[in-house]
């Protein structure tokens, strides 16, 4: 890096590595004398740059014998994508006179305030509202980078292309010089000005203090891109220090004249008169944003140096060449057809198509797997795609590999993160089970010496609210929590919500986050602000509470989730040292700079990498251009560059998959266009073994069929007791009834469940029980079900849904029930218990109804919220709750309405269902074959039928030694309730069908 006279400018070829190579150069030149690189000031483009940077220093220090290493001093100039403050040597003290920047959280609430001022009630609320908020700060800002005043969007210009726009272009742009004019007035009042116009001042500033007085020491400005007019001028001023310099990444030098002409006018029109942006601008080019950055600092190509210091991995330096190639634009790529071959060549790159996401993460994860089998190897995975980076992260676990994505973690799917939103769901859907369980569960609720038995507690709270949802608000709640014996934990739990449950639409936006803020803390401790992601949520309440409290924001307490999780999506937590020291996994941003002996690029597919293009929403692209912002496609340049950087790597490998979760998915036009220039030798560039292997890796070895499930108990563990509806099952699924009856197994329903035939039974039987033992009263039965259904916490929804249904099939049965009276036949018991001895074996249920007939004998009545059994399963002894009912109340095993025992021979036997019928909404049926059915069992052999084939199960299972075979009659309808205990997927395809689940009868 001799000196020379004019701008000092240099370009990193690709294939030299840049951070490495940054550092070869600096080190000699800087490092003499007692303070060596100490000197040295570096004026780096972000954070992780600083970082990188770095460890490129201690990399290096680990190659000279010189001993110990003092870093240069690090400043970040900002690369706003990374949200980065400005380095503190640019904040220096003479620059008083500039205004402080407003608080940028404060002015996304105020400009809120300010839009549903302008538009009323049309402009949303809530979360709503503030979305449209943030989009309007963030054109601001956009237009403030670029140098655009906002005078300049009143320009005859650009209300003349707005005036030719359809009609939203013209409202939106409207409404954002309004809300813009109103901040401006309010900044003035203040004192204050936009963070990104205070970072310009600075930028300007110190340019007019440096070019008047230079500094002491050397200033290189290393990695820089970003091509605001105000930091190209500060660049153009570092350049032509004495001791300063410029030094780019990835800048083509050898890129022919009459293609970098075809690169556009990239911000420098030849007539003054002529748009920043040419209509035919190659901007997704990827040298097109230096081209921009030059152009503004008013550099000539030709004043560019190379920079001839290499890292350790730098690769052959015709890998630039070939890069170059690759990516010219849309004319210049006609010489492709004429390119020799040695220029078609890439060494060291591998292409790999994977079938989908998860196979492309195993496959990578093994190919960092064996590049770590050599010493001293790097790899670098690099993909925006968050979900394939975190994939990969989990697949390396199989191996001890600790690998940190340094792109981050959305603070939402941190754990405290998620803590916070439970906490505003719960209190949004008014304690609903699934968010509220969530919460209770949470890893970082109860934490310290209680967690054991807070766990406990919580899933009996589980258990207890399985099922429909219960009603609304944290009464409902206390009442299950009782029953539970959990007073005095709800006690504790219901003090955290309470304060939360008691907030109210217009309540002040800062109350609101203190609350959530001591709740958190009363649930979990201290805990919730340990560690990387706690500190991170720390700094983002108090940072929105603060905002809240300057900028008077009401809010409506039910908007508080859909608000944070907006907020936190923007927050990263990025995590702290300590992963592999060989393994980097990195966003594209993230990867700038960087360097690795292997790298491997993954989520190569279109809307990925490179992203597809955003319009902004407020501002038409025809102005955008007017005024020389850059369009949307712009980023599509910066994504290829970022490609073209990290193909300048040793290896290199190029991964995508064809299709993702929504389907399938095309590969991106980086790879086709590789694809096209290798031409006949991509098919040697295949990799294929990764994948391979990635197939193999969790296959296991072959094992035989599983065989259909045959559990043969002792004979003790067989004299179980008999249930009425047990019969069924364990004459048509023995295997059921061995699950339920001997391991004592039962269903678990889901949380938040949509209401069961079981419920609706429950529920339709507890209806008639109190109408009958009310003494059946004609106009309260309508009373007592809603009775029922708020006793039950009935969700309002799923009661408005059902309650037609319910009412019609109530006066159905009133009705019948009252003309049955009117021929000598009453109720005698309803949802009585009984049971009786049979063969030493205690057969016990639940008669629904029994009624006294005229002639003194019984009537059987089973309730159905759906359709009855058919006559057919009655007939092969499939649904013989009745005549078991009949059994024990002939045996005396019931006792009537007031308690005294029933005797009697049984005579109807009947199913009153809640189904439709014809015209009419409830209906009785028998399975007894009376007149005029051709169908049924003989009403006098209905009672001998039924013995028998309770005879037949006693034989076979409960006294006798036939296996509980699975599925024995697998035509028949059947509950999926043990499908998985009983393996059923692996063997029922031996049997030539899948049986279908369910039942033709619902309720109970």
């Amino acid at each position: 890096m001799p000196d020379r006279a004019g701008p000092k400018v240099y370009s990193i070829a690709a294939h030299r590595g840049f951070a490495d190579a940054l550092v070869a150069g600096l080190a000699p030149r800087y490092g003499q004398g007692e303070l060596g690189l100490a000197r040295l000031t570096l004026l780096l483009p972000s954070r992780r740059a600083v970082r990188t940077v770095t460890e490129a220093f201690v990399r290096h220090a680990g190659t000279v014998e010189t001993p110990g290493l003092l870093l240069p001093r690090m400043a970040v100039v900002g690369d706003l994508d990374l949200d980065e403050t400005l380095g503190p040597l640019l904040d220096p003290l003479g620059a008083a006179e500039i205004a402080p920047a407003a608080d940028p959280t404060r002015r996304w609430l105020r400009l809120a305030h300010y839009l549903h001022e302008i538009e009323g009630d049309a402009a949303g609320k809530g979360a709503a509202l503030l979305r449209r908020a943030w989009e309007i700060g963030r054109t601001m800002d956009r237009l403030l980078v670029e140098g655009i005043a906002p005078i300049d969007l009143m320009s005859e210009r650009v209300i003349g292309i707005v005036g030719e726009m359809a009609g939203h272009w013209t409202d939106n742009t409207r409404t954002f010089l309004k809300v813009q004019q109103f901040w401006l007035a309010e900044l003035a009042t203040r004192g204050e000005i936009d963070a990104p116009e205070r970072r310009n001042q600075l930028f300007e500033h110190a340019a007019r203090e440096w070019r008047a007085a230079p500094p002491p020491f050397p200033v290189v400005a290393a990695g820089v891109t970003s091509a605001s007019p105000a930091l190209a001028r500060l660049l153009r001023v570092v350049s032509e220090l004495p001791e300063g310099s410029v030094v780019l990444p990835d800048f083509d030098l050898a890129l022919p004249e009459n293609v970098w002409d075809e690169l556009g006018t990239a911000g420098h029109p030849v007539e003054p008169e002529d748009p920043p942006f040419g209509p035919n601008d190659a901007v997704t080019h990827p040298q097109y944003h230096l081209k921009l950055l030059l152009n503004r600092m008013g550099v000539s190509r030709g004043e560019v140096a190379p920079w001839h210091r290499s890292g350790p991995g730098a690769s052959a330096p015709s890998r630039s060449t070939v890069i170059s190639n690759l990516f010219l634009p849309p004319q210049a790529s006609t010489l492709w057809v004429d390119l020799p071959v040695e220029q078609r060549r890439l060494p060291g790159v591998r292409l790999m198509e994977s079938a989908h996401p998860e196979q492309e993460a195993q496959a990578i994860a093994i190919l960092v797997r064996e590049a770590l089998e050599v010493p001293e190897r790097r790899v670098a995975v690099i993909t925006p795609d968050r979900g394939l980076a975190a994939r990969v992260v989990a697949h390396l676990t199989r191996w001890g590999i600790a690998a940190d994505d340094t792109a981050g973690l959305p603070l939402a799917q941190t754990a405290a993160g998620r803590l916070m939103l439970l906490l505003t769901e719960v209190m949004a859907d008014q304690a609903a089970p699934v968010p509220l369980i969530a919460l209770l569960v949470h890893p970082l609720a109860g934490a310290g010496e209680r967690r054991a038995q807070w766990l406990e507690n919580a899933r009996k709270l589980d258990r207890a609210l399985r099922g429909p949802r219960p009603g609304g608000g944290l009464a409902a709640l206390a009442g299950i929590a009782a029953e539970r014996k959990l007073d005095d934990w709800w006690a504790e739990v219901e003090a955290v919500l309470m304060p939360l449950f008691a907030l109210e639409t217009g309540d002040p936006l800062e109350t609101m986050l203190g609350r959530l803020a001591d709740a958190a803390e009363m649930l979990c401790g201290e805990a919730i602000w340990s560690g990387p992601d706690g500190r991170a949520l720390s700094a983002m309440v108090e940072d929105l509470r603060a905002a809240a409290a300057s900028a008077g924001t009401l809010f409506d307490p039910r908007e508080l989730h859909a608000m944070l999780r907006d907020v936190m999506d923007r927050a990263a937590v990025r995590p702290p040292w300590g992963g592999h020291p060989r393994v980097s996994i990195y966003g594209l941003l993230e990867a700038r700079m960087s360097r690795a002996d292997l790298v491997i690029c993954g989520g190569l597919v279109e809307g990925v990498w490179p992203a597809s293009p955003s319009q902004d929403a407020l501002l038409p692209p025809a102005v955008l251009r007017a005024l020389g912002v850059p369009g949307a496609d712009f980023r599509i340049g910066l994504a290829a560059h970022d490609l073209a950087a990290a193909l300048g790597a040793p290896e290199v490998l190029l991964s995508w998959s064809l299709r993702d979760a929504g389907g399938p998915v095309i590969p991106s036009r980086f790879v086709l266009r590789v694809k096209a220039l290798l031409g006949e030798q991509a098919e040697r560039h295949v990799e294929s073994e990764a994948l391979r292997l990635a197939r193999m890796i969790d296959d296991a070895a072959p094992v035989p069929p599983h065989p259909r499930p045959q559990p043969m108990p002792g004979a003790d563990q067989r004299r179980v007791d008999l249930s009425v509806t047990g019969l069924d099952r364990l004459r048509g699924d023995p295997y059921e009834f061995y699950a339920n009856a001997v391991l004592g197994l039962s269903r678990l329903d889901a949380l938040d469940a949509e209401p069961s035939a079981a419920w609706k039974g429950e529920v339709a039987h507890l209806v008639m029980e109190r109408w009958h033992k009310a003494g059946e009263p004609v106009n309260e039965l309508h009373a007592i079900a809603r009775q029922v259904l708020a006793e039950k916490n009935a969700h309002p929804l799923m009661r408005a849904l059902w309650w037609p249904r319910l009412s019609a099939a109530l006066d159905t049965f009133r009705d019948m029930v009252l003309a049955h009276k009117t021929h000598g036949r009453r109720v005698i018991a309803t949802e009585a218990r009984g049971e009786m001895r049979y063969r030493d074996i205690r057969i016990h249920g639940r008669a629904d109804r029994l009624d006294r007939l005229a002639d003194g004998k019984l009537g059987v009545v089973d309730y159905k919220t759906g359709s009855p059994p058919s006559t057919r399963r009655v007939e092969e002894g499939f649904a013989l709750q009745l005549g078991l009912v009949a059994m024990i109340a002939e045996a005396g095993g019931f006792k009537d309405l007031q308690d005294l025992t029933i005797r009697g021979e049984a005579e109807a036997f009947e199913y009153w269902s809640m189904a439709k019928s014809k015209d009419t909404i409830g209906y009785t049926t028998t399975p007894l074959k009376e007149a005029g059915k051709r169908s049924g069992i003989a009403p006098d052999e209905f009672m001998p039928r039924t013995e028998d084939f309770l005879n037949d199960a006693l034989d076979r299972w409960i006294l006798g030694t036939e296996p509980f075979t699975a599925r024995l009659n697998p035509e028949l309808g059947s509950y999926a309730d043990y499908d998985q205990l009983m393996r059923l997927d692996e063997w029922i395809t031996s049997l030539g069908s899948r049986p279908a689940s369910g039942t033709e009868g619902e309720g109970a």
